[in-house]
């Protein structure tokens, strides 16, 4: 059959070429929403996640048509979204174990992309590869789209499906625990949306009283009158440790207690604020001396927003006393802008796990011989502040990590995760052993100030903990802040020196208050910052944010905000 033969049978059924083209473009409309049907199909699971995708994707559609009225174009624009915000979410989730919320594009920063395309280099040119061949794309579809949409018709669609999605939103909240699921991006981000929105009108992004009438007023840049010899202080961040034996039933080795023990010989409990992931929460909290949970639903951002903006630190205290200030981290300094919290917090020398040409994870005695090298490059007569991060107990234990450091080992009849996680516990206890003697044995004539804690309990806790709840009782538990999936350890090591004062140095301590321990074990003057959280520690016997339902805390940020030591929250 001819071209002509085909022009007369269109004619005869009815078609001509006009309705052939705008059947076309109408096809063309219908296969981009097919699309982002089957784009939600894959990737969001449930009904009620379908449903608020469905919801969103209509909400996308109509915020294009205001400015473009053209829907094609609209729906192409709305899939490239979705499609874009899929794949960092994954991205996200890869690195973090948590998906993108809505709260990430608010705080946005040049760090955080350092970080993505330090992490993912091949993201710039896939994102370069995508923008030009979308872009020809696009025009084309811009050209074709005969079809024009009134604005008030996109006005109400797009303010019904923004109540929809907000209905759904509030008659199922998130949970906390949903983010680490690696699934429905598009409706996680859209009900984050709602939330974020919320807690911004409701709360604001710190929790703190709107005033204090008759309370202290603390100055700027006071004077710190040290005594003329200072210890160096070396404070150990020891990942996801805990006394495991506060499980029934753990069957560890006879001197497995003493990794845990103060050169006094007790055991102290450090109350933190997550369970089996944030270290970032434990950091704000010994850097800061503050408390995570004055944020609210925006702490997993927390050092993200507190950059720039939370002064108050404990290397800047130890700074105006005279101390180099120093971190050891494990990862990218861009991770969750990491290296700008800390440089806020005082922190003057950074140095970020390419620095040290470190792998993902290390051996303590990794970390320890860096440590060592800084030791050794600043000999002199002013004193260091070290805060040094170790990560062989690092997640996941189901399968063994150096095998080869630990010769001979055999478990203890726990399940294999537990013995992996026992065992690597023993390998930091030695490498820590080790640490301390080479401090012994290289500076015989310099004191020492050591402090471990751990930043929080290691995801397989819980179960553990609680043998007897389901998933569910033990979620509950764990919102509610119940102590017992919260409390790890701190521990207080000497050489060549005898802590000044440890009256605060309760045998139980939430983590907000490791600073004011450090700087009166150390002996050096507390600032008015510091007397007055410890008049807070007196009145709620070692805790913090628990006591008295926040309100403590909430009163102290006023006046750090009042002083000008937390700005812009």
């Amino acid at each position: 059959m001819t071209f002509i033969d085909l022009t007369r049978a269109y004619h005869y059924f009815g078609w001509t070429q006009a309705r052939t083209a705008v059947f076309a473009r109408f096809a063309l409309l219908a296969i981009l929403h097919v699309a982002a049907l089957g784009y939600m199909y894959q990737f969001e699971y449930g009904t009620f996640q379908i449903s608020l995708a469905l919801l969103t994707w209509v909400l996308l559609n109509c915020l294009w048509l205001l400015i473009l009225r053209r829907p094609a174009m609209a729906a192409a624009l709305s899939l490239a979204m979705i499609a874009a915000l899929t794949l960092l979410s994954q991205f996200k989730f890869d690195v973090q174990w948590t998906t993108v919320s809505f709260f990430d594009f608010m705080i946005i920063d040049r760090e955080t992309t350092s970080f993505l395309f330090g992490v993912f280099p091949q993201l710039r040119a896939q994102l370069t590869i995508a923008a030009i061949v979308a872009v020809p794309i696009l025009i084309l579809i811009w050209r074709h789209d005969p079809i024009r949409i009134r604005p008030r018709l996109s006005a109400f669609a797009g303010t019904a499906s923004i109540c929809g999605v907000a209905i759904l939103s509030f008659s199922v909240p998130e949970e906390p625990w949903e983010p680490f699921q690696g699934v429905n991006h598009i409706s996680n981000f859209a009900r984050s949306g709602v939330t974020s929105i919320t807690e911004l009108v409701t709360h604001g992004v710190l929790d703190s009283d709107s005033s204090v009438v008759n309370g202290p007023v603390f100055a700027l840049d006071e004077a710190c009158h040290a005594p003329a010899r200072r210890p160096h202080i070396i404070m150990v961040l020891d990942e996801s440790s805990f006394d495991i034996t506060t499980a029934p039933g753990i069957k560890v080795p006879p001197d497995y207690k003493r990794h845990f023990q103060s050169f006094d010989g007790k055991v102290r409990s450090l109350v933190v604020e997550s369970t089996g992931g944030p270290t970032w929460y434990a950091e704000y909290n010994v850097l800061t001396g503050l408390s995570a949970r004055s944020f609210g639903r925006f702490k997993f951002h927390i050092t993200r927003i507190a950059a720039d903006r939370v002064e108050r630190g404990l290397p800047k205290t130890l700074r105006r006393c005279g101390y180099k200030t120093m971190t050891l981290y494990p990862a990218l300094g861009s991770f969750l802008n990491a290296r700008g919290f800390q440089q806020t917090t005082g922190v003057a020398n950074f140095i970020d796990r390419d620095q040290m040409k470190a792998g993902e994870v290390e051996p303590d005695r990794f970390y320890f011989d860096q440590a060592l090298t800084v030791l050794r490059r600043e000999r002199g007569q002013q004193p260091l502040f070290l805060f040094v991060y170790v990560t062989a107990n690092h997640f996941p234990w189901d399968a063994a990590y150096r095998p080869d450091l630990t010769p001979g080992w055999s478990g203890f009849g726990n399940t294999a995760e537990v013995d992996e996680y026992i065992r690597r516990q023993t390998m930091s206890a030695h490498d820590y052993s080790e640490f301390v003697a080479r401090l012994k044995r290289e500076f015989p004539d310099k004191q020492f100030l050591l402090v471990r804690f751990g930043d929080h309990q290691p995801a397989i806790s819980p179960k553990l903990l609680e043998p007897k709840l389901d998933d569910k009782a033990i979620g509950l538990r764990i919102m509610n802040y119940d102590a017992r999936f919260f409390t790890t350890y701190y521990a207080i090591n000497t050489i060549n020196f005898t802590p000044a004062d440890l009256s605060a140095a309760r045998d139980t301590l939430e983590a907000a208050y490791l600073p004011l321990v450090i700087l009166q074990a150390a002996g050096l003057p507390l600032d008015a910052t510091y007397i007055e959280q410890k008049k807070i520690l007196n009145r709620c016997g070692g805790y913090f944010y628990s006591c008295a339902n926040g309100a403590e805390a909430r009163r102290f940020n006023r006046l750090l905000i009042d002083a000008g030591l937390i700005k812009g929250l």
